[in-house]
């Protein structure tokens, strides 16, 4: 019996033990969580009430890095709707991958695909792919890239194949896909007397976490035509 009572006692200690190392480890915390509030000069309780906070003081973020590297904008593929103003008012379709990075550097990968539906004597057709080098830090809210890529344009007046240059300005309001605006000028065969010249506007705003809304109207410059597209689409971002 009195082994009985000596192990019963062996255990509860260990218990109690158990115990008041718990609520000792508990009070430490919430004491240098008031400790922090006061530091900080925030409200009591703050720093118990935010994981973010709590993360924050344990490792704190290299903001500038983020800044640097990690992308305001993201990849996305596109599809929409095309209006051939021009071309008394056409219909078609885009699809189209945006912003493709190629692994760590400032360097994307695009390409689309837009034609009308009507395979006639007003056809409309527009396909190529480019690489963008960005220029400034990927995370700030205004960025450069210039543009080297194949584009092909054809039209009823003209039909052009060969090499893309060209730049794109791109300002991003709200990182993360939130909203962005582009201004892009290009040329197709820059050094033949029948290149054409491309501008195009695109805007597009963020409706939930994956899905955007896209807009963009463009203008094709070639020597005696002129010819224009309106698009209106989704893109799901990567």
């Amino acid at each position: 019996m009195a082994d009985v009572y000596s192990k019963l006692s062996q255990i509860l200690f260990l218990v109690t033990i158990g115990c008041l190392i718990s609520i000792d480890a508990g009070l430490a915390d919430l004491i240098s969580n008031q400790q922090q509030d006061t530091e900080l000069e925030l409200e009591p309780g703050t720093v118990d009430s935010s994981p973010v906070l709590q993360d924050w003081l344990q490792v704190t973020p290299d903001v500038l890095d983020a800044i640097r590297n990690e992308p305001s904008f993201p990849a996305r593929l596109q599809l929409g709707y095309a209006l051939f103003p021009s071309s008394r008012d056409e219909r078609g379709l885009a699809i189209g991958v945006e912003d493709v990075f190629i692994g760590d550097l400032p360097l994307t990968v695009n390409a689309d695909y837009v034609a009308n539906f009507d395979d006639g004597s007003r056809d409309r057709k527009s396909y190529g792919a480019h690489l963008r080098y960005y220029v400034l830090p990927l995370g700030g809210y205004v960025n450069v890239a210039p543009i080297v890529g194949y584009r092909h344009v054809e039209a009823v007046d003209y039909s052009e194949s060969g090499p893309q240059i060209g730049f794109q300005v791109k300002v991003i309001p709200s990182r993360g896909g939130g909203a962005d605006f582009a201004y892009t000028q290009s040329w197709v065969s820059p050094t033949d007397n029948d290149s054409v010249m491309i501008t195009q506007l695109e805007f597009g705003y963020g409706l939930t976490e994956q899905l955007r809304l896209a807009t963009d109207v463009e203008w094709q410059f070639a020597p005696g035509a002129t010819d224009s597209r309106l698009g209106i689409g989704v893109e799901w971002m990567l």
